[in-house]
């Protein structure tokens, strides 16, 4: 890597374990790889988390802008007579 910047981060002795235990078997490198896979997962996290906000806010807009709510239980009823209504027209 040529532009590096070091520094210290204290972790449990659980997660030492860990880090330690993919090094030994393998999967990594160094330490320094596990934690950066980290951090490249955790920055992924975040803007995926950013991005769900963003949707959040949109969605809230156009709800906001399609006007008043309506109860869902009026809703509901209206439906029901509605549909009572057509049954006997139908079926007398």
């Amino acid at each position: 890597m040529s532009n590096v910047e070091k520094i210290s981060v204290a972790v449990t002795p659980e997660m030492a374990a860990m880090m330690r235990q993919a090094v030994e078997s393998g999967e990594y490198a160094s330490a320094s790889e596990v934690m950066r896979e980290a951090l490249r997962d955790w920055k992924q996290r975040r803007l995926e988390r950013q991005r769900a906000i963003e949707e959040i806010g949109r969605l809230w807009d156009i709800g906001i802008a399609s006007g008043p709510s309506i109860d869902g239980e009026q809703v509901f009823a209206e439906l029901r007579r509605e549909l009572d209504a057509e049954i006997f027209r139908r079926h007398g």
